[in-house]
């Protein structure tokens, strides 16, 4: 047997008031059992038809549920406690509580209405991936992330009085290999070059500008070294004026570096050419695979 408080409806156990809820001092019967009790639910003329929906035997009718409201805001509150504690109003008033809105209050919301307030913040993430991926933006400008960029350096380092110089980077090599024998021989590694470029403006921005650029190892530029790479500088002793094309260039680079990158100590190169004030700046650099 249960029984609940008659004034805010708690159920309780026994019958033992006060009411630990609303400290009131009246309980009275809170559970009919069907089996208990037949005629209960026998309408007035006395027969066995119900008047009313039996309480199925073996459950408990604890009655409606009652909570304190604000006479003011409409604030709920379990006990009557006042003032209200959302607008400080002393009246509350007993009321019956119900349950209208609930189904409202647990529908789920969409993803939408989720990500809605970060919108603004998924955006921008956005238009930075978008910079990355189409390239506007190296990724080398975040700390740990790609190749070191090339430091800023007068002069040109794309062509040059019409000379294609990275065209001319690739007969240099080719004229190089056609000298060389098997056990000699060097593939174009284009980590190398990167890192040739890397140095040969590095070297010119101190020569002209009197810069210190961050020094670099040749492994940040995806080259597979075993060891240190070898490194040769040709220091502005070519003009670019001599030359009408990239054949005639890379005839005298490769002659200018013949001599030193013939043996088979190492088996990949890669070089770069800038030209400052029409004279031409060449980095050549080399290594052994780390296989």
């Amino acid at each position: 047997m249960k029984w609940r408080c008659t004034w805010c409806g708690k159920p309780h156990a026994e019958n033992d008031p006060p009411c630990d809820n609303c400290g009131h001092n009246t309980f009275e019967k809170a559970v009919v059992r069907a089996d208990e009790n037949p005629d209960r639910h026998r309408n007035a003329a006395g027969s066995g038809a119900p008047d009313g929906d039996p309480t199925p035997a073996g459950t408990v009718d604890t009655g409606p549920d009652y909570v304190w409201a604000c006479t003011n805001c409409g604030r709920e509150h379990v006990r009557n406690t006042p003032p209200c504690s959302r607008c400080g109003n002393p009246d509350l008033e007993k009321i019956e509580q119900t349950y209208e809105g609930l189904e409202r209050d647990l529908t789920t919301p969409s993803w939408l209405a989720v990500a809605k307030p970060y919108l603004p913040v998924l955006a921008v993430i956005g238009l930075v991936i978008a910079l990355f991926v189409t390239g506007i933006v190296p990724p080398s400008v975040l700390p740990g992330v790609g190749q070191p960029s090339p430091p800023d350096a007068p002069g040109e380092g794309a062509e040059a009085a019409g000379i294609d110089l990275e065209a001319t980077e690739r007969a240099v090599h080719d004229r190089l290999e056609a000298d060389r024998n098997e056990t000699a021989s060097r593939t174009y590694d284009d980590g190398l070059a990167d890192y040739a470029e890397y140095m040969n403006r590095a070297f010119v921005a101190i020569e002209y500008e009197e810069s210190r650029p961050e020094p670099v190892e040749a492994s940040e530029f995806g080259a597979d070294c075993q060891g240190e790479p070898y490194a040769g500088r040709l220091p502005g002793t070519l003009s670019i004026a001599d030359y009408d094309d990239e054949e005639a260039l890379a005839d005298d680079v490769a002659a200018a570096l013949r001599e030193e990158t013939a043996d088979g100590t190492y088996d990949r190169e890669g070089l770069d050419l800038h030209v400052v004030d029409g004279s031409v700046y060449v980095f050549y650099a080399a290594c052994s695979s780390s296989d």
